[in-house]
């Protein structure tokens, strides 16, 4: 009998051990998995970074320019409209050639080239804010170009260089660097211009107006649906066959990949109803129709989550269905509701697929003023961008991106701050 026993004992051990063993491997294995998906999540937030945090600088190249009114053709009493067709390009060329006296016409066509397109811009709306810099020498910062801009924040001081700068390019660039003449300040530019086919002078302002009017298009048509839709089938929709379906197709909605919603929306908005292409409206449409199962869905969820007691109570006190609902559980379950809506508007905001069915990968230089203005939105300009062969739009890939992933942790934090401070726990 001991014999049995002391057997027994030891099979009992062993196999504690081989479960203790099992456990232990298995907890090694859970936080290899979690460190692996940290290093992930390292590597590209730190490739996204590097890449991204130097389109927030721009170069320009400080020099004084004399405001010739002679040249230009206007004085300071000058009308508006004189200022702005006056021929601000050609008195930067004019100061390009007399300070630094290229020889020849392609010396000269590389000089002109290193200076951005919207540096006469800057230097128009700086007169035309000020008509009485008309005839004085003044400080500018020119708008390098892009070329010039990567030179100077990434290739200086290595033997890599872009094809598209030449040996007098560089020659010109290493004196200025002397000199001091080329310097980065931030690039205010990026954020205030809409997109461009010149890289220094894309921004992303008409990309965040898009995105802010088409969220807010999605947002005032799939709340009070999905809040409505909610509490429809959680509260009054009778249980048979027809609601079984409904619900069903609603969580299967919630799988179906972006771009079906897209192409139902060029489908039915566009081609049926005729709603413009490109538009912040039809892109808020087609969000709408993709945020509403997520939205219905953690609607539910959170009016189940209201206690039964509370439903109890009201009734005891001789309430209505009605009075039931709206007074007592959607205020309780609100907070839910308002939680899974910011979740799926984060989940709108990051979505490229159905708006590239509706038109919204259009070249778009204007900034929208309402819904119904032609547009883009943040990750379709990224998209955009990245198809291009410029490195400074590389660059600016990555600095949208950072944008974006900004936006995208404030609305998730802003979800969880909300659920914390409105719910109420039993």
């Amino acid at each position: 009998m001991t014999e049995t026993s002391v057997t027994t004992r030891q099979k009992v051990e062993k196999s504690m051990k081989r479960r203790r063993a099992a456990e232990k491997r298995f907890r090694a294995y859970g936080l290899l998995s979690v460190l692996f998906g940290l290093l992930c999540l390292v590597v590209l937030f730190g490739n996204i970074l590097s890449q991204g945090l130097s389109s927030f600088r721009q170069t320009v190249i400080h020099t004084e320019i004399l405001v010739d009114g002679d040249y230009l053709g206007i004085n300071k009493k000058s009308e508006e409209q004189e200022i702005r067709n006056a021929d601000f390009e050609g008195l930067i060329k004019n100061h390009l050639k007399e300070w630094m006296k290229p020889e020849g016409r392609n010396e000269r066509r590389d000089l002109f080239s290193m200076v951005s397109a919207g540096a006469s811009w800057h230097l128009m709306e700086m007169v035309q804010a000020d008509p009485k810099l008309i005839g004085q020498t003044i400080s500018i910062d020119l708008l390098a170009d892009d070329e010039v801009d990567q030179w100077f924040k990434h290739d200086r001081g290595t033997e890599f260089h872009s094809a598209m700068v030449s040996d007098k390019e560089l020659e010109w660039l290493e004196q200025w660097v002397a000199d001091g003449t080329l310097s980065t300040r931030f690039n205010t530019l990026f954020f205030t211009n809409g997109d461009s086919r010149e890289p220094e002078l894309a921004g992303i302002h008409g990309a965040i107006k898009g995105t802010f009017l088409t969220l807010m298009v999605t947002f005032l048509l799939s709340f009070p649906i999905g809040v409505a839709a909610a509490i429809y089938l959680e509260e009054f929709a009778p249980r048979n066959k027809i609601t079984e379906f409904v619900e069903i197709n609603i969580n299967n909605l919630a799988a179906v990949p972006s771009i079906t919603f897209g192409l139902l929306g060029l489908a039915i908005f566009i081609n049926i109803f005729g709603v413009a292409r490109s538009t912040p409206l039809v892109g808020g449409l087609v969000l709408t129709l993709m945020t509403l199962p997520t939205i219905i869905i953690s609607g539910r969820a959170a009016i189940k989550a209201v206690p039964p007691s509370i439903r109890e109570a009201a009734f005891g006190l001789g309430a209505s269905k009605m009075q039931v609902v709206f007074h007592h559980v959607l205020p309780l379950a609100l907070p839910g509701m308002l939680t899974g809506t910011i979740i799926g508007m984060a989940q709108a905001l990051g979505e490229t697929a159905p708006l590239l069915m509706i038109g919204m990968v259009a070249f778009v230089v204007d900034v929208p003023g309402f819904i119904n203005d032609p547009s883009t939105v943040l990750p379709v300009q990224i998209f955009l961008w990245s198809d291009s062969p410029e490195r400074a739009f590389t660059e600016r890939t990555s600095g949208a991106i950072i944008v974006l992933l900004g936006f995208l942790v404030v609305m998730n934090t802003a979800a969880v701050m909300l659920r914390r401070r409105l719910e109420r726990r039993w």
